[in-house]
């Protein structure tokens, strides 16, 4: 199959799920050129070949539209004999550890809450970044015009104008996906937990990062099984030598990741070595839970790949949100997870029951009607900018033999202070100044961090950030 032929195919199938919706306009001639990597006359070629099928229609000055006659074709295909709407089918060397960093995450967290601390230590983006009041006034129209809520209208998989737009935006992404894998969940951190119930069971080993972000430690020990940490490259990722070396000597039920802006690390792993792993884990039938919550925040000029792009076998378990990137307050998340879609369904409504139905459509009238694309150019600038600010002051402040990472995204920058200076120690003295800092042994089931901290780049640099941030200099240069 040539190039343009194969594109069409995919936004012909994009079409017949519904990402793309009748009189909907598609993505421009150079947007589909730099989200699938290829040529403006390949995508030519391509819309050419949907308008001369009846998929699409031209507009002069506008675009390319789906005609709806495309989908009068397709609509047979999800009726059934008795004329009534069909529902959508489901897509068929290191030790193991117990878990148990809860107590100091709550209570760092709990220290973040004080009004008057600056909040380097926070796991938080800056809400102000964030158009809360747009979609509060959607929520609020949507709670006006509907005065009750029917509970069955709530149940799992979710609000399908959500799950079509979310699935719109990956297609516009160069990452086609079904919108019938889909499920919508309370934030990345109820889809991490159902995927991980999903695969395994109480007293199972789980391979993760070293470091790896404390949620998907909190999710093992919330379920009693085991973590075994994999040595993690700042740049590369996950060492997958290593990582093959632990599934020879010992069973993994499943392998926690997170390839995009790893949080703490802040690395975007090569295409190679995603496909790599992704291969690895399949050769041994291993899942793969894949948390891309920060998949929009990137520094670069395109969205980065996901596992998710590389999985042919169903067995990678993709897990994202809008917390991160439009607002956390709604706390609206999603799972695609493959061929596990109906275990982590039937989870989500033993677990939750639902996810509330005002936030789903409040967030979806956003996707359609709002700037969603301009907003997070603005955020990714903010975030690009702080990061390079911060990691100046750093270089300025802290004593010879600091080290930092260099975020490929996201809002966190990871340090490494010379080896005499306990982050706990640190964390206590900066707390007692009203400054907050993410202690290094939250990312890890044993010691290895003790001497490393998190720090938070989202808020806007004030003079009392840059004076904070020289005080923590001088503590730690105390401690050294």
């Amino acid at each position: 199959m040539k190039l343009y032929e194969k594109l069409a195919e995919e936004l012909t199938e994009a079409v017949r799920r519904g990402v793309f919706a009748a009189g909907e306009r598609i993505p421009s001639v150079r947007q589909a050129s730099q989200q699938h990597g290829v040529s403006i006359k390949t995508v030519l070629h391509a819309y050419a070949l949907l308008e001369s099928r009846g998929i699409v229609e031209t507009r002069p000055q506008s675009g390319y539209f789906v005609r709806e006659a495309a989908l009068n074709a397709f609509r047979p295909e999800t009726r059934r004999t008795d004329g009534k709407a069909r529902p959508p089918a489901a897509p068929a060397v290191p030790v193991a550890a117990e878990v148990d960093v809860s107590r100091l995450v709550l209570s760092t967290l709990r220290s973040i809450r004080a009004h008057d601390a600056v909040p380097f230590g926070s796991p938080y983006p800056d809400p102000s970044l964030f158009p809360w009041r747009r979609i509060n006034q959607y929520a609020n129209a949507i709670a006006r015009r509907q005065a009750s809520w029917n509970l069955i209208d709530d149940l799992p998989p979710g609000n399908p104008e959500l799950i079509r737009q979310i699935a719109r935006r990956y297609a516009e992404n160069g990452m086609p996906v079904d919108p019938g894998e889909l499920v919508i969940t309370l934030g990345a951190t109820e889809a991490i937990n159902l995927s991980l119930q999903a695969v395994a069971k109480p007293g199972d080993t789980v391979a993760v990062e070293s470091p790896t972000y404390y949620a998907m430690l909190h999710a093992i020990e919330r379920l009693g099984m085991r973590a075994i940490e994999v040595a993690t490259h700042p740049v590369d990722g996950i060492d997958i030598d290593a990582l093959a070396q632990v599934i020879a000597k010992q069973k993994i039920a499943a392998c926690m990741v997170m390839p995009n802006f790893q949080n703490p690390l802040g690395f975007r792993m090569p295409d190679a070595r995603k496909q790599q792993l992704v291969e690895l884990l399949a050769e041994h039938e291993i899942p793969a839970i894949e948390n891309d919550v920060y998949q929009e925040l990137y520094f670069g000029e395109t969205r980065p790949s996901t596992l998710k792009s590389f999985d042919t076998q169903g067995l990678v378990l993709h897990c994202a949100s809008f917390s991160k990137s439009l607002t956390a307050s709604y706390r609206i998340g999603w799972a695609l997870p493959g061929r596990y879609r109906a275990q982590v369904e039937k989870l989500k409504f033993l677990n939750t029951l639902t996810t509330p139905s005002v936030p789903q459509v409040a967030v979806a009238d956003y996707l359609r009607q709002d700037g969603y694309d301009r907003h997070l150019r603005h955020v990714r600038k903010v975030y690009r900018q702080q990061a390079s600010i911060m990691s100046a002051m750093v270089r300025r402040f802290f004593p010879a033999g600091t080290r930092i990472s260099s975020p490929q995204g996201g809002y966190v920058l990871w340090v490494e202070l010379p080896q005499s200076v306990d982050s706990m120690k640190l964390y206590q003295a900066a707390l007692a100044r009203s400054i907050t800092v993410g202690p290094g042994m939250m990312f890890s089931t044993r010691n290895h961090f003790r001497h490393f901290i998190r720090l938070n780049y989202s808020y806007p640099w004030t003079a009392q950030s840059e004076a904070a941030l020289k005080t923590l200099g001088e503590l730690v240069a105390q401690m050294a």
